[in-house]
């Protein structure tokens, strides 16, 4: 449940959370608790005329001039004088159907805050290698810049939330690398990698495919259907991303990511080839993340996995391919369901999986289908709070019945991101 609140009534204590681009504020996360007057003034500068928080995750009651709305509401008139009203009675059920729509309203929030923060690092992105031809040192100052803006959001204590995003717009192949960085970086997070290696992961994810910059269209994502000249070609990008990191004057372990993101742990990768043993540990997480966003996201949709297929796809008949702590942490990290996949519950509901927390993956948050309700109000359970109900089994989007596949609307393409993971909440699983 959320509610409005007025800067000039910021107290320590409050949980806020800054519905603005993540690039237009200095906090680490754009929802946290208030620890300080200092952050109280940063908040006020930044010139909101009002923003959302959390009464039940705050330490301090509500503003005697704030209302508390599901949903966030906005306040009460204060020229018109309250009148005490009797007590009346509130009905279970509309309780009920009240806490539903106020975590929906959370839910949705959070997404929207998600998504607009991706847009803004795909767009980051795409003005970087705007600039590789031309001013490649100042692309690789923004591309290091860029990396720095997602770890000073991810390197937070507690757990953070894998998200699945709506459907990507735009360019693809900035949506892929952003894609590739963000998992990246929250695998190497979840498995203690140090914060400067994890600066190299980062911004050798984000340039690992600028060698396609200079190749025309139609080989710039792999086919099935390439000559052997095309698909010579394609595998030239390793070696014009290798010249064009050289020439940005990235890090030694920058530029291994870049040589390295199709090499595979088995020594079945190109172009050298390489082993586990050959691949700094970068590379491998690199390599795993980039060949799971290619399974997701194939170049010909009709081709694309469901995020269940894809991590099954890899862990039976693909496992030799990467180094197996990695995978294991991988699977840990994103859940055996991954944000995206489709489920049917054991209780036969059909599901999509929005969000997964690494600290219980086998219980992420869901969006239920339910036929008597209209997809804007679809119910939100996180299957933490419901030990009687599980996941069943895994579909793909052609097993949903039409209406739940309108409900429910199926990714073409998987773009993911991340918060910060909230604490578990008592709800109903009805």
């Amino acid at each position: 449940m959320t509610a409005i609140v007025e800067p000039q009534d910021l107290r320590i204590g409050m949980f806020v959370h800054l519905d603005v681009g993540w690039m237009s504020h200095p906090f680490p996360l754009s929802s946290f608790k208030i620890g300080s007057n200092e952050q109280i003034e940063t908040i006020r500068s930044l010139g909101l005329k009002k923003l959302r928080w959390s009464p039940e995750r705050s330490d301090q009651p509500a503003p005697e001039r704030i209302t508390i709305t599901p949903g966030g509401g906005a306040p009460r008139d204060e020229t018109m004088p309250e009148l005490a009203q009797p007590a009346v009675p509130v009905d279970p059920a509309e309780q009920a159907r009240r806490r539903a729509d106020a975590r929906r309203e959370a839910e949705l929030a959070a997404l929207r805050v998600c998504e607009r923060q991706y847009q803004e690092a795909c767009r980051d992105l795409r003005r970087i290698n705007d600039s590789v031809g031309g001013e490649p040192e100042l692309a690789r100052d923004n591309a290091k810049a860029l990396t720095r803006a997602l770890l000073d959001k991810m390197l937070v204590d507690g757990e953070l939330c894998v998200r699945v995003l709506g459907e990507p717009t735009g360019d693809r192949h900035s949506a892929h690398a952003i894609n590739v960085t963000v998992v990246s970086l929250l695998l190497a997070r979840s498995l203690g990698v140090s914060e400067s290696d994890m600066q190299d992961i980062g911004t050798g994810a984000l340039l690992h495919d600028v060698g396609k910059l200079s190749l025309p269209d139609r080989v710039r994502l792999a086919h099935d259907d390439f000559t052997s000249a095309e698909a010579s070609l394609y595998r030239d990008h390793v070696a014009h991303g290798i010249t064009q990191g050289r020439r940005m004057g990235l890090s030694p372990g920058a530029l291994l990511v870049l040589a390295q993101h199709h090499e595979l742990a088995d020594g079945s990768g190109f172009p050298k080839g390489a082993t586990t043993e050959r691949m700094s540990p970068g590379a491998r997480i690199v390599s795993m993340i980039n060949h799971y966003d290619n399974l997701c996201n194939a170049a010909s949709p009709s081709k694309s996995l469901t995020p269940h297929e894809a991590l099954s796809r890899m862990f039976a008949q693909a496992r030799s391919k990467f180094d197996a702590a990695m995978l294991n942490g991988f699977i840990r990290m994103m859940g055996i369901y991954p944000p995206g996949s489709l489920v049917q519950l054991s209780d036969d509901r059909y599901a999509m999986v929005m969000t997964v927390n690494s600290a219980r993956p086998l219980k992420p948050m869901v969006r239920v289908f339910d036929p008597g309700v209209s997809a804007d109000r679809a119910l939100h359970l996180n299957l933490e709070d419901c030990p009687d109900l599980g996941i069943r089994r895994s579909l793909k989007p052609t097993q949903l019945p039409a209406r739940a596949a309108e409900c429910l609307a199926p990714r073409q393409r998987v773009a993911y991101f991340f918060d910060v993971a909230a604490a578990p909440v008592p709800q109903e699983a009805a």
